[in-house]
């Protein structure tokens, strides 16, 4: 007998085999299925509510997928030999319940179990996203799962310039942009969206040109508008994540008074010279309620204690830094992973180099987010503006 004939009699006597059926049973009961099958022959099919967990990342991510080293694991692949090796290496983790599906996939099939044609990336994405699949953090599974998000950054500027570059460098999928503003000569010193052979181009279809530049098959959603009371709902609507890289007072209320009538987590980002600030505003996060933007500023300022870029000027490359932070937490926020900003104000010192942090408290008192209370009408603050008229003009 072969060497490997032999191996693989020595697996079945000590590792349990279970029959599709029989795994589809106690899948439903609770135990773990995972498929441990290459992505290409995942393409063609899984089984319904298995984890998908290449054979050579298994022993790196399983304790991620499955934490509970008691709890049952179902091993499948093809046709029931390479799960019996990946089903040993899960023992010698400690995995105390492992069982292999005889058969595999292939005799699930037959069978006529449920399967289901998940995401998986081709041979262009897993080239272009590989430093990503190496991070049991994202993982294949995560990077489908940034490639089907879709984020709105309200701003092409300052802040939404680099945002937007890393977002989509790092897969979001559709990326929406909103400004009405077009680009000028004085932007070019921050906002690395834009060339100088766009000036007088509007921002979104610079940022546009841009974006499609470095990643072709980035989705960009373009709303060449002023945002207003009358228009942000119908914007907002169906995004995962709202960026708001805002440089005015109505638009940062107006982004963050929808954000919470949606439930859509607002990464907020602001910059004055050599400052900039960093957080979440994000009512209805799982476990613990967060602040919105309204617990911490209750109402704006006046306009002559609200000076603009424009006015107070800023420095080049602040906000590289405030809005490549905002990026990382939307990423973080869009895979789950992390401890987000919710409920903490990041603040940074250009100058001194220096980062300090704030715990921000829910209000139990604001009207906008406060879980008992019926949603005001949105506000607009029109008069508060430092750049007249301007409803979404972007940060920097």
């Amino acid at each position: 007998m072969r060497a490997s004939d032999q191996r693989l009699a020595e697996l079945r006597e000590t590792i349990p085999e279970v029959t599709p059926a029989e795994a589809r049973a106690l899948q439903e009961q609770g135990a773990a299925l995972i498929d441990v099958r290459e992505p290409d022959e995942v393409a063609q099919g899984s089984p319904a509510g298995a984890e998908r967990l290449v054979r050579g990342f298994l022993e790196l991510r399983i304790e991620d997928a499955v934490p509970d080293k008691d709890r049952t694991v179902l091993v499948m692949c093809a046709g029931g030999v390479r799960s019996l090796f990946a089903a040993e290496g899960l023992r010698q983790l400690g995995y105390s319940a492992v069982r292999s599906v005889l058969g595999g996939f292939n005799r699930w099939k037959e069978d006529g179990l449920p399967v289901e044609h998940p995401r998986v990336l081709d041979a262009g994405e897993r080239e272009r996203f590989g430093r990503h699949l190496l991070m049991p953090e994202v993982g294949e599974q995560g990077q489908v799962k940034l490639l089907e998000s879709r984020v709105l950054l309200v701003g092409a500027g300052g802040l939404g310039s680099p945002a937007a570059l890393y977002l989509a460098a790092a897969g979001v999928g559709t990326l929406g942009l909103v400004d009405d503003d077009v680009v000028e000569r004085s932007n070019l010193q921050r906002q690395i969206l834009h060339t100088d052979d766009r000036v007088g181009t509007p921002k979104v279809a610079s940022a546009e040109l841009t974006l499609k530049a470095l990643v072709p098959g980035v989705t960009i959603e373009s709303y060449e508008l002023r945002l207003d009371s009358g228009n942000v709902d119908e914007v907002f609507a169906g995004y995962d994540v709202v960026l708001d890289g805002s440089d005015n007072f109505p638009t940062r209320y107006l982004v963050n008074d929808a954000c919470v009538k949606l439930d859509i987590p607002n990464v907020h980002g602001s910059i004055y010279r050599f400052e900039g600030q960093v957080s979440v505003f994000w009512p209805g996060y799982p476990g613990r309620r967060g602040p919105c933007y309204r617990c911490l500023y209750p109402a704006p300022p006046p306009p002559e204690l609200a000076p603009s870029c424009a006015e107070a000027g800023v420095l080049g490359v602040l906000p590289g830094v405030v809005g490549t932070l905002e990026a990382v937490e939307v990423i973080k926020l869009l895979l789950g992973i992390g401890d987000p900003l919710v409920g903490r104000l990041l603040h940074f010192d250009a100058l001194a180099q220096r980062f300090s942090e704030y715990a921000i408290e829910p209000n139990p008192e604001c009207a906008w987010c406060h879980a008992e209370g019926e949603f005001p009408e949105y506000v607009d603050y029109q008069s508060f503006c430092s750049s007249a008229g301007v409803g979404a003009k972007a940060a920097g």
